[in-house]
């Protein structure tokens, strides 16, 4: 993408293979521009799941991009992604691998990294705004000097990672007595690198009995102040218990370990 409004921010991170500068970009509408035949045919990012980022460990994720010219391919020459939304992102990238896939075909794989300690210093303020819809833009170059520049190639969602608990008590409990399953929902907050309750969200309650191969919803909770989760149930059998949370377009979705309680 020929970036002609992107200005830079506070601060530029030196690694393996290149360098990762976080910038603002203004999204703009998809296009392409260019010259000759050359074309992307397909792209996928992070094999088609979503980016996890938590609050401590660098992520890296590929960007595959499918290109095809009738002179072969001689790879990208620029890879950037940012949010949709806001036009947060990156305006580099760590590495580029190309494989040869036929004479006018080849898969190239720029590879991104990002960690949650760049974050609160190179972001605007409101550093968790950057989770989302994110696309990306490429530049690829043909064997003959055919090129194309190209916005919006492929889109995936950036998700703050979330972790779930849960603790069923008593244990053991009487067959038919009731049972409390707590737990409680957290998600990284970028800005002050932690995890943050996460309240307002709906949260499944599931069961799967001894010897029973599958877990089954018994009822979905929503969480309170600071993430907490209670729910009351009656013990029909032992087995294991569990929160599952389905995610949002921001958060990651996450099971908890089961809990197994007997009967006395």
């Amino acid at each position: 993408m020929r970036d002609r409004t992107a200005r830079p921010v506070r601060a530029a991170w030196a690694l393996a293979g290149g360098a990762v500068a976080l910038t603002l970009l203004t999204a703009t509408a998809a296009h392409a521009e260019g010259n000759g035949d050359i074309r992307v045919t397909a792209a996928v990012v992070n094999d088609g799941k979503n980016v996890i980022i938590g609050t401590s460990h660098r992520v890296t994720y590929p960007i595959a991009i499918t290109i095809r010219d009738n002179s072969g391919v001689k790879g990208l020459s620029h890879v950037s992604v940012f949010n949709k939304s806001n036009g947060w992102g990156f305006s580099d990238w760590t590495g580029t691998k190309c494989v040869k896939r036929s004479h006018t075909t080849s898969v190239c794989t720029a590879t991104m990294t990002i960690a949650p300690q760049w974050l609160p210093d190179s972001l605007p303020e409101d550093v968790d705004h950057a989770a989302g819809l994110w696309q990306v833009n490429a530049t690829v170059k043909a064997n003959d000097g055919d090129y194309w520049i190209s916005d919006d190639i492929v889109e995936f969602k950036m998700k703050r990672a979330s972790k779930l608990t849960t603790d069923a008590a008593p244990e053991p409990v009487a067959k038919g007595a009731q049972l409390t399953v707590s737990g409680k929902l957290t998600r990284a907050n970028w800005e002050h690198l932690k995890y943050s309750g996460f309240t307002g969200q709906d949260v499944k309650l599931q069961f799967k009995a001894a010897g029973a191969a599958h877990y089954r919803t018994v009822k979905t909770v929503r969480t309170g102040d600071a993430g907490k989760l209670s729910a009351k149930v009656t013990a029909t059998s032992a087995g294991s218990w569990r929160w599952h949370f389905p995610g949002t377009t921001t958060t990651a979705r996450v099971t908890s370990a089961g809990d197994a309680v007997s009967l006395r």
